[in-house]
């Protein structure tokens, strides 16, 4: 099912708590997906807390296939929309402490 190496690729992968993040799918969902032979899956631990990892190409396919092309636009869109507010929100952060570090200096030069 998978292609070769996308088990291997960045992004490629992604863990059920992820998948719960990004796609509001829950572990049921997944499971089901698994028990189908919809989704191919490995086993992972972290700090002995184990997680199921599974490939996002086969996890958009199967929730479009369940809930719908709509519902995986609307949720990719969501998790698109929170990245970009993120980053801007730490470009502002910066800027700003730029915009005081650019102050300071003038201050001083004018000394």
């Amino acid at each position: 099912m998978a292609e070769y190496g996308e088990w291997n690729r960045k992004g490629a992968t992604l863990s059920d708590v992820t998948a719960k993040t990004e796609y509001g799918v829950d572990r049921d969902f997944i499971i089901k997906g698994i028990e189908t032979g919809k989704l191919e899956y490995r086993d992972g631990a972290i700090w002995g807390n184990p997680y199921l990892r599974i490939l996002r190409s086969q996890l958009e396919k199967y929730i479009s296939e369940q809930l719908g092309k709509d519902y995986l636009m609307k949720v990719k869109s969501q998790t698109e929309l929170r990245k970009i507010k993120k980053e801007m929100s730490g470009l502002k952060k910066r800027l700003n402490e730029l915009q005081d570090r650019k102050t300071d200096l003038e201050e001083s030069l004018k000394k």
